[in-house]
């Protein structure tokens, strides 16, 4: 299983499943592909933060492939 705090793992066009923004209380997931990877720095805390391509940003949960 890939480290979803780690921004090497993440990449355009990969399924993974994030937790968006007004989620983070109830911890629903919400899948999608990646689009853009919106974190800078390598390493996260809280996951890696990306737009999916239907233009959702949250922080990547899981990485699904």
């Amino acid at each position: 299983m890939l480290d979803n705090k780690k921004r090497i793992n993440i990449k355009a066009g990969i399924k993974v499943n994030i937790v968006l923004k007004q989620d983070q209380r109830t911890g629903k997931l919400t899948s999608g592909i990646v689009k853009d990877i919106l974190t800078n720095s390598p390493i996260h805390p809280h996951g890696i933060k990306v737009r999916l391509q239907d233009g959702q940003v949250g922080r990547v949960q899981e990485i699904l492939q």
